[in-house]
């Protein structure tokens, strides 16, 4: 036991002991008692009363001297509240330090909550989102920037999603939102604008479908002439093997210009209408009819899990699965097998194409869908390929609210997942025979 509890309860026993004795001396020791111990309180209460003032007041001048027991509280008291200044002060520091630094980054950073209630901003927020550090402390984002796909990009516990929404500060201009995780049940709120980025999208967009367009008319007359040529039993015998390869060239050069016409046009589309019907198996049966060539290609087979239609863009469908299969097949060796299947159940709808051919490697699954990208350029030259169609696929798919799944081992073939939500599920189709669903 510490010396001045001690002294503190030596003193209170001896006070009792003396009050008992005068007590006794007057012929009542209880009342002797009793009196010590309400001198006791009283003393108590006072010191207990001036402490309390010395608290409201800061004054804690009558406690800085003797070795009483409410010197030795004030002596703690007053070494925790120096603890607790410095910390204070030291918060008060990092707090500059991390304003300074977000004042700082040109994105924007707001703070939130588990409620989605704005702790602190940056200077940027505020110019890029229009929101108040001071006035906005405490009330809820998305009841200042009002947008649907931001309510919902904060209630997901994905992190990995990016949003882009209209700046409500200025007009024609763009802002790319993100969440990350921040500290203890705190959200993170990234910010930046995007406009330059759109703009450059926009024109290199404008750009290839402008260039695009050009090209078809000195393309339609250089094939026109070239068929002619072609057909002509006049023509040179040894400018028969020219001609092949120059019309071979511009029917190559015909379909790189739709494709990218294509791509241009679903780039600027919005999302598909849901009034038309799509038979999906119809499609992947004539996919299959007119992709089989035996001994020239892979097998194909179909397989129909669920007699559903999907709602959409019956063209784009097709061009889809086109573009899938055709893939496929190029990187399928001719005595292997591509497997295309379409199932449906509650929770949507999935349409996979699978192969067991020379497979991908990891590193350039994530960037098969980019336009223009090639695992192997020179083969994909040589057969036509010119790594646009995964990137029609990618875009027919957002236009339809789905995603595209990439499973695929060097060797072991690939699998391309393309998943339809519930909402995209039309009218049951008619049920076809088990050969013809099949394709077996």
């Amino acid at each position: 036991m510490p010396g001045t509890a001690r002294k503190y309860l030596v003193g209170l026993l001896l006070l009792l002991v003396g009050g008992s004795v005068i007590g006794w001396i007057y012929g009542s020791a209880e009342r002797g008692l009793l009196i010590a111990a309400l001198a006791a309180v009283a003393w108590q209460a006072r010191h207990l009363l001036a402490f309390v003032k010395a608290l409201r007041t800061r004054n804690f001048d009558i406690f800085r001297e003797g070795e009483g027991i409410w010197q030795q509280i004030y002596s703690q008291f007053n070494y925790e509240r120096q603890r607790a200044n410095r910390y204070k002060q030291r918060h008060r520091q990092l707090l500059r330090e991390v304003r300074k630094s977000t004042d700082a980054m040109p994105d924007g950073a707001v703070i939130l909550d588990m409620n989605n209630e704005i702790v602190m901003c940056n200077r940027a927020a505020k110019a890029l989102a229009g929101l108040k550090p001071k006035k906005d402390r405490g009330q809820r984002v998305d009841n200042i920037l009002r947008d649907p796909a931001l309510t919902r990009l904060l209630q997901s516990d994905d992190f990995t999603q990016q949003i882009e929404i209209a700046s409500p500060v200025q007009e024609n201009r763009w802002l790319n939102c993100r969440v990350v995780p921040y500290g203890a049940e705190q959200k993170l709120l990234f910010i930046r604008d995007i406009t330059e980025r759109l703009m450059m999208t926009r024109m290199r967009r404008d750009f290839v479908a402008n260039a695009s367009h050009e090209l078809r008319s000195p393309l339609t007359v250089i094939a026109g002439y070239l068929d002619t040529l072609a057909d002509d039993e006049n023509i040179p015998d040894d400018w028969n093997h020219p001609v092949q390869q120059m019309r071979a060239q511009a029917q190559r050069m015909n379909r790189i210009v739709a494709e990218l016409l294509e791509l241009s046009r679903l780039e600027s589309a919005g999302a598909a209408d849901l009034d038309e019907s799509v038979d999906v198996g119809g499609i992947l049966s004539a996919t299959r009819e007119r992709f089989r060539q035996p001994g020239r290609t892979p097998a194909i087979e179909v397989e129909i899990g669920s007699p559903v239609q999907l709602r959409g863009n019956a063209s784009e469908i097709e061009s889809l699965v086109t573009n899938l299969v055709s893939n496929a097949v190029r990187h399928t060796p001719n005595d292997g097998h591509i497997l295309m299947t379409w199932h449906a159940d509650g929770s949507g709808a999935t349409l996979v194409v699978e192969d067991n051919g020379e497979g991908i490697e990891p590193e350039h699954v994530p960037r098969l869908t980019e336009r223009f990208f090639r695992v192997d350029r020179g083969r994909s030259r040589d057969e036509g390929g010119v790594g646009l169609g995964l990137a029609i696929v990618k875009h027919v798919l957002g236009r339809h609210d789905s995603s595209l799944e990439i499973e695929s081992e060097p060797g072991d073939g690939s699998r391309f997942t393309c998943r339809f939500p519930a909402s995209r599920i039309a009218t049951m189709a008619p049920v076809e025979p088990a050969d013809a669903r099949t394709g077996r």
